[in-house]
């Protein structure tokens, strides 16, 4: 296995406390930890690893190689990546090919180097990993059995991939199980954004207008979290059926180009680009606060509103404003990229230990019976998305009914 690539050694013991803190929380991967170091199902796999570069990510990384497998972990996002993490993972012998701030080059850099020990399984966020194997160093899929993917962004890649037949490897939809969507896209998603929004502005959120555009999982997550902070919410959607959803749920709906007048601050969550563009940062309220939470930095235009400025500063840690022609200042935060990751810590470790479960016994799943899988984007096997909810309720203390014979007969006929 190849040396580390990674900033400072010496700060290994800052990352190994929080690791430590976080296991702590994530009582589902502790189990499969336990269970899987005596029965070493992943011995003799390599898997590659490209999430956020942070505590949560380096216990996976920890849980897969106690199940037997060879581990190397790149980011998914330059500015997520922690410095100290990364120290922590390369002190317990996993190699780690990442650092905080990595120009495009360093992080495309960085991540080949985490494929060149020709891995049989990839674990992606966004797909740049699964790009990369296809179009720019195929070489380094020989060993591909396939792989599984955490988000909304990186299924549009693949499946559009698969649409013109040019998925060479079958990939499971993390994204798209009950114990991701529907805790990690929605409730994770909605506390960190805000966790980061408010740390980072040391702003009030109570009585603020706030446009979240986009009212899939993650954009309702932030829209409900706001209301319950206090703001005003409009939703603005592409999509009609969300858009109904969105207004059944009480909020207000309309145009971006209508709500960029009225907005304090702008989450957006669409996982599309150009979301916010010249026409709507012409018509902004001074001191607007722009944010994303979609996977890449292509939802706020950042170029146009370069473009459009006549001076730009740093104002606060990952606040840059931008001063426009008529005077007023437009706040972009953590430079277009996912906010809750680049400026705040991510989402609750309770969360993604549900999320990262399902991560875990996909590449199980993959490894397993990869022989009888074709080259598609499969969903995850529901007894995976089982297993993950009981083993978390047990944990939890928690426990519910359970059907009688009589009832599952009677289910069973409908």
């Amino acid at each position: 296995m190849a040396m580390s690539i990674i900033r400072d050694k010496s700060l290994a013991a800052a990352g190994l406390a929080k690791i430590n803190w976080v296991k702590d929380f994530m009582p589902v991967l502790s189990h499969f930890e336990k269970q899987f170091s005596v029965e070493q199902p992943l011995k003799g796999i390599n898997v590659a690893v490209s999430v956020h570069l942070e505590a949560k990510t380096a216990y996976l990384g920890m849980v897969l190689r106690s199940a037997g497998a060879e581990v190397t972990l790149t980011a998914s996002n330059p500015l997520s990546t922690k410095d100290d993490v990364c120290a922590a993972l390369d002190s317990l012998g996993l190699a780690i090919f990442a650092w905080h701030g990595a120009t495009a080059q360093e992080y495309h850099d960085h991540q080949v180097k985490a494929l060149e020990f020709c891995p049989h399984v990839v674990i992606d966020d966004g797909g740049d990993l699964m790009n990369l194997l296809h179009d720019e160093v195929p070489q380094y899929a020989k060993n591909l059995l396939g792989g599984c993917e955490e988000t909304t962004t990186g299924l549009h890649r693949l499946r559009a991939r698969s649409d013109a037949g040019k998925l060479k490897y079958p990939m499971f939809a993390v994204n798209d199980a009950k114990c991701k969507y529907l805790f990690d896209n929605r409730h994770g998603t909605g506390q960190s954004t805000w966790d980061a929004i408010m740390y980072t502005t040391n702003n009030m959120i109570s009585g603020r207008t706030v446009v979240v555009a986009g009212y899939g999982n993650c954009g309702s997550g932030i829209a409900m979290r706001a209301k319950g902070l206090g703001a005003n919410v409009i939703i603005t959607e592409a999509d009609r059926f969300k858009a109904l959803m969105a207004l059944t749920d009480g909020f207000r709906v309309l145009p971006m180009i209508e709500a960029a007048k009225e907005g304090d601050i702008f989450v957006t969550a669409t996982s599309c680009k150009k979301i916010i563009t010249t026409e709507h940062f012409k018509v902004m309220k001074n001191n607007a606060i722009l944010a994303n939470a979609g996977h890449f930095d292509v939802e706020v235009d950042r170029a146009a509103l370069e473009a459009m400025s006549v001076k730009k500063e740093t104002r606060k840690p990952f606040i840059d404003g931008y001063h426009l022609p008529d005077g007023k200042i437009l706040n972009l935060m953590a430079e277009g990229r996912l906010v809750n990751v680049v400026a705040g810590n991510g989402h609750p470790a309770d969360i993604m230990d549900l999320s990262f479960a399902i991560q875990l016994l996909s590449v199980l799943h993959v490894a397993k019976n990869a022989k009888g899988l074709k080259p598609l984007v499969y969903d995850i096997p529901r007894e995976i998305d089982d297993e993950v909810s009981r083993i978390k309720l047990e944990a939890m203390g928690i426990k519910i009914d359970v059907h009688t014979p009589e009832q599952l007969e009677y289910l069973g006929s409908m």
